[in-house]
């Protein structure tokens, strides 16, 4: 099959629209942190893009999307380290038939960068930046190719080769890949980190609500993107999760917003870009496989489960800084069930043979598999990281704020 122009402008356009995430991501956490720790935060997500983007060509995307190695569905082979074999004018028709392979790779690249920018804020005011460079690397190479391999490997033929897409398991745009992902990552790194000096006994309110809104607005932007770009495709797919995405979004911001008013007596600002945010998150890994009155469903669920989580999160004293696993861990949870439970119900349809029941339970087990694996994975290195770099900065600098301790150069000069 030729390479289509149309095509190809669309997925690239969306791997710019992804990209644009994580800036907004920088916004939107940089917000949430405290003013003395808004550039150090903004920072992460800056260098997400940087390090990954040079590792995902050397060997992340050939361990994520590459050649299976031994045949047992876990990780790609290093067959295509730094590009070898990957074309910017051929397609691999297994993944993407009318666009140059080269495409298809830096449109997952975004998805690549913006995974380990979105667990920074678990431990946001609280880092030491050279052991977060070193994190990433492993990170983004021992637990997102993994999970990427298996839920997305192809061969050209277009079979699944990662081992919970033979199984059946379904995950759109990245809602298992990404979200649960990092969400779960998120509550490791919270629980090994231990919580903020004077985290439940002193303000640690967000320093600049607008920043947060204009993050969640791009954001909102971006994810169009990375839902309706993942049809890899211009046509009716990216269509519907062009529209899905919004639906979702709009209700589980306006759903937040009712549970902020009702039990908080007022309608919470950041409660708004935050529910927006839970309800991107949810409809990622349906957004190809539902349509719009699911979608609504989707998002008011999120809106009422990661405001739930987040809260309950806080009482519990775990300090994840900027409620990654309430909103990431739980709304990607919630958003791979409920591929299961409505694929096909207003658009697309359930695999042949396949009943909802036996969807709804591979839904499960790969979430249950994602939850574990990373958890556990996360946990080691950090906790390698912990007794050899340490994780944390001296307690000195995180009452000075990370902005002058580790980079000297505060966000505000007033």
């Amino acid at each position: 099959m030729p390479i289509d122009t149309g095509d190809t402008a669309w997925v690239l356009a969306s791997s710019a629209l992804v990209l644009l995430m994580t800036p907004g991501l920088a916004f939107f956490y940089g917000g949430l942190a405290r003013a003395k720790n808004a550039n150090a935060t903004i920072m992460h997500s800056l260098m997400c893009i940087g390090i990954v983007s040079v590792t995902w060509v050397l060997w992340g995307y050939s361990l994520a999307f590459g050649p299976d190695w031994g045949g047992m569905g876990f990780i790609g082979t290093l067959e295509w380290f730094g590009l070898n074999g990957v074309s910017a004018d051929v397609a691999h028709s297994g993944y993407a038939a009318t666009i140059p392979h080269q495409a298809y790779m830096i449109f997952q690249a975004m998805f690549a960068i913006i995974t380990p920018a979105l667990i920074t804020g678990a431990f946001a005011e609280r880092m030491k930046f050279s052991t977060f460079v070193v994190f990433v690397v492993l990170w983004s190479t021992f637990v997102y190719a993994p999970v990427a391999h298996w839920v997305w490997a192809m061969d050209e033929n277009a079979s699944a080769i990662g081992w919970l897409g033979k199984m059946g398991a379904l995950d759109f745009a990245g809602g298992t890949v990404v979200h649960i992902n990092s969400g779960i990552a998120a509550l490791a790194a919270a629980l090994i980190f231990g919580r903020r000096l004077g985290f439940g006994k002193e303000p640690m309110e967000p320093h600049n609500i607008p920043f947060v809104v204009l993050g969640a607005g791009l954001l909102w932007f971006g994810w169009f993107g990375f839902n309706a770009g993942s049809a890899v495709a211009a046509g009716g797919r990216a269509t519907n999760a062009f529209v899905v995405t919004n639906t979702a979004a709009a209700a589980a911001a306006l759903t937040w917003v009712a549970m902020s008013w009702i039990l908080a007596r007022k309608p919470s600002v950041v409660g708004a870009a935050s529910g927006a945010v839970a309800g991107l998150v949810a409809i990622t890994p349906a957004s190809g496989f539902v349509g719009v009155i699911p979608s609504i469903i989707i998002g008011i669920g999120a809106g009422v489960f990661c405001y739930v989580a987040v809260q309950a999160l806080i009482k519990m004293k775990v300090d994840d800084s900027l409620g990654v696993w309430g909103v990431h861990g739980i709304g990607g949870t919630w958003g791979a069930v409920a591929t299961g439970l409505f694929v096909g119900v207003g658009y697309w349809s359930l695999a042949e043979g396949v009943s909802r029941g036996e969807q709804v339970m591979k839904q499960v087990v790969a979430t249950g598999v994602v939850w574990v694996w990373s958890f556990v994975v996360t946990a080691l290195i950090l906790l390698v990281l912990k007794y050899t770099m340490g994780l944390r900065v001296s307690e000195k600098e995180e009452e000075e704020g990370l902005d002058v301790s580790q980079h000297s150069e505060p966000a505000y000069r007033l």
